[in-house]
């Protein structure tokens, strides 16, 4: 099963002159989700303070698929697509709790930082460990069909 992230309602704020999600808030959630995985595999606030190490995000491709309008409650699915000893490939998932309506898919690729060097570093091994842990309780999951995809017009 995809690993439940992050929840959270449509702010005022957020939502714009059509009354629908600003396009830069379908990300915001997908942000804190990373957070919450990265509290999920040992780099939470402890785990940043005893490994000196972080994870930042190297790119991010998005893909709108619903609306979601002012009050709705949101919630971010995440799936571990593949590793290594530096990298993690992940796949957000943002959807609508009151119907399931899946709004939109955020693809990413986070790499681990050693904040002392500010240069990439491999996992610490408790967080290697925790990664493999969550690959093989995701292993056999099929991923949603937006990863893997480029964006760009047909030459003519």
């Amino acid at each position: 099963m995809n690993l439940p992230t992050y929840q959270t309602t449509v702010h005022p704020d957020w939502v714009d002159y059509n009354g629908h999600l600003r396009d830069a808030f379908y990300l915001l959630p997908c942000s804190y989700a990373t957070d919450a995985l990265m509290d999920v595999l040992g780099l939470g606030e402890q785990g940043r303070a005893a490994t000196g190490h972080t994870l930042y995000t190297l790119e991010a491709h998005l893909n709108y698929l619903a609306e979601a309008k002012l009050g709705q409650v949101l919630e971010v699915r995440t799936q571990l697509l593949a590793h290594d000893r530096k990298r993690l490939h992940i796949l957000h998932g943002l959807y609508r709790r009151d119907d399931d309506t899946l709004l939109a898919a955020s693809e990413q690729m986070l790499i681990n930082i050693d904040t002392a060097s500010g240069r990439s570093a491999p996992f610490h091994p408790d967080v290697e460990a925790r990664i493999a842990e969550l690959a093989a309780e995701q292993a056999g999951l099929e991923p949603l069909p937006y990863h893997g995809r480029t964006i760009g017009l047909p030459v003519r």
